[in-house]
């Protein structure tokens, strides 16, 4: 038996990246999984590969109203809703003097603002039953990071709004668990975009070729995020979970 058996899932980002290795493991675990993304081919693509316990939804995760319907249509095709994988973002580079108002803006619609919606939204589906909401920060969120001042004000978010909605739901008596994982890079195409024609050597970490290294493999973080939505964290709410190669401890 999967470790998230028969339960239904929604994945936002989930078409790419740390979001597709989630929604493989979650399936392979047993889950009926929502594959939202506003890419509509590769999310189409990876519903059709993964069979009929999978489906896909074109969801802009900053928009309230998609917010509803990505939800409706996962109780409509599987049921009630048990876990949601806040996942999707975007990384845009800015310091204090070149990062513009329209990019944090647009950073904070995308990252935080959505972060917001899906718990709230989520919130709502589950409180008769219980579940799981697993959002996706960054080391960024307290760690000093130049160059992405807007993106790490926006992982800052998500991490206060997980800590507020685990808080919310432990005194309004709601059987729902909300954490937060922070990982330091992960080797996706948005970390490869970051970094052009860098190799992967140069950025995975590896204790002893790379020790410096700030990256892990998708399908590493993927691990973490499907035990904190399954039952066995069922002790873990409302937490911080590190997955940074103890990056605290290099004073980077």
């Amino acid at each position: 038996m999967g470790q998230v058996e028969n339960k239904v899932a929604l994945v936002t980002g989930g078409a790419s990246g740390v979001g597709r290795e989630v929604v493989l493991l979650l399936l392979r675990e047993g889950a009926r999984v929502l594959i939202s993304d506003i890419n509509q081919d590769a999310g189409q693509a990876l519903a059709h590969e993964c069979g009929e316990r999978a489906r896909f939804v074109r969801h802009d995760v900053s928009s309230e109203a998609d917010w509803q319907a990505a939800i409706a249509t996962a109780q409509q095709h599987f049921g009630p809703l048990d876990i949601l994988v806040n996942n999707a973002g975007i990384l845009l580079p800015g310091n204090v003097e070149t990062a513009t108002l329209a990019q944090f803006q647009q950073l904070m619609q995308v990252n935080a603002a959505s972060v917001f919606l899906g718990c709230q939204q989520a919130v709502a589906a589950m409180k008769e039953r219980g579940g799981a909401i697993v959002n996706m920060a960054s080391v960024s969120s307290w760690l000093p990071v130049e160059n992405y001042l807007a993106y790490s004000a926006t992982k800052a978010a998500v991490a206060s709004i997980t800590r507020s909605t685990a808080l919310y739901c432990r005194n309004h008596g709601l059987a729902i668990r909300c954490n937060s994982v922070h990982p330091d890079g992960i080797y996706t195409p948005m970390m490869q975009a970051s970094a052009p024609g860098v190799p992967a050597q140069f950025l995975l970490f590896d204790p002893k070729t790379n020790p410096k290294g700030r990256a892990t493999m998708p399908d590493k973080i993927a691990q973490v995020l499907l035990f904190l939505a399954s039952d066995a964290a069922v002790a873990i709410n409302g937490a911080e979970i590190r997955a940074d190669s103890a990056i605290l401890g290099m004073g980077l």
